[in-house]
Order: C-alpha cells, then sequence, then structure tokens
C-alpha cells in the first residue's frame, strides 16, 4: 500500500496535469540551491512553475492526463516546468536560465498535448511574447494613421508659409 503522502503528491500533479499548457522535464544534476532557488523565482515570475518530481509519480500521474511520457525520459534525476497559460514566457526564462549556468538540461517537452522536441522549446523560447506581440500590433495600426495626420499637417504648414509670404 502507497503512502498517504505519495497519493497526495501523484493527485498535486495530476492535477497539475490537467491545467498545465506545456510541460517541459529536464535534468538538473550539477545545481546547487542557490541556483535551483534562481531558477524557480525566475520561472515563477514567469507565469509558470518548477519543481522537482519524483519520476515514478509523474509516471503514475500521466497516466491518467493528456500527457504521454515515454519511460526514456522518467530516469535520473527530473525536474518538471509547469506553464499554465497560452504564453511561452516560463519557457524563455527557463531556457535562459540554461543557456547562461550549461544547466539545467532538457530531457523532453509537451506544448498543447503535442510532444516537442528541444530544438523546438529553444525555438518557443525566441519568439517574441504577447506583450511585445500587442506592442509591434499598435505601432503597426498606429503608422499609417501618424503618416496622414504628418501630410494634412505639412499641406496647412504650406498654406500658412504661403499666406504669411503674400502678407509680405
Amino acid at each position: 500500500m502507497a503512502p498517504s503522502k505519495n497519493i497526495a503528491i501523484v493527485q498535486n500533479i495530476s492535477e497539475s496535469l490537467k491545467k498545465a499548457k506545456a510541460l517541459v522535464l529536464a535534468d538538473y544534476k550539477g545545481l546547487n540551491v542557490s541556483q535551483m532557488s534562481e531558477l524557480r523565482t525566475a520561472v515563477k515570475k514567469a507565469g509558470g512553475n518548477f519543481e522537482v518530481t519524483k519520476n515514478t509519480l509523474l509516471k503514475l500521474a500521466a497516466k491518467n492526463s493528456q500527457f504521454s511520457i515515454p519511460d526514456p525520459h522518467l530516469t535520473g534525476p527530473t525536474a518538471a516546468l509547469w506553464v499554465f497559460e497560452d504564453n511561452s514566457e516560463p519557457i524563455k526564462a527557463f531556457v535562459n536560465f540554461a543557456k547562461q549556468n550549461e544547466l539545467p538540461r532538457i530531457k523532453f517537452g509537451i506544448w498543447e498535448g503535442e510532444p516537442i522536441s528541444e530544438e523546438r522549446i529553444f525555438l518557443l523560447a525566441s519568439l517574441p511574447g504577447i506583450k511585445e506581440l500587442q506592442a509591434q500590433l499598435v505601432g503597426r495600426l498606429q503608422s499609417p494613421i501618424s503618416g496622414l495626420v504628418f501630410s494634412l499637417n505639412c499641406n496647412l504648414q504650406k498654406l500658412v508659409f504661403i499666406l504669411k509670404e503674400v502678407k509680405n
């Protein structure tokens, strides 16, 4: 019989799997406590969650979810990056930390129910965030309007200049 602590952990992981839009598994071996804390903080600020998980408990929880995790990826020390929203900001924070420290190593990823490779995870991290895309859209929508205002203003300035010259 499984200890009640493990049952509660499996239930928590199952709930996280139900809510998650994406999941990235990583090998955290080599990270010290301060680095792990720094990574957790960066991911938390970006809207995700990064936690160490036991492979067997993660495997049990994944059986009852939309995520299927192949067994070869559930070996060694494993940490899970949970993304609960549709943006890739937590993945960006994770990849930036991994590039700076050369750790942790990505094992496996799932984005919207589909397995993704390490290369696709890095590609997701390189995409602009939702706020950056919104700012670009506003800038592009504003550009023709400001051009029109400038053109109309330029013609009025020419008219004022001509009237001033006629007066003189």
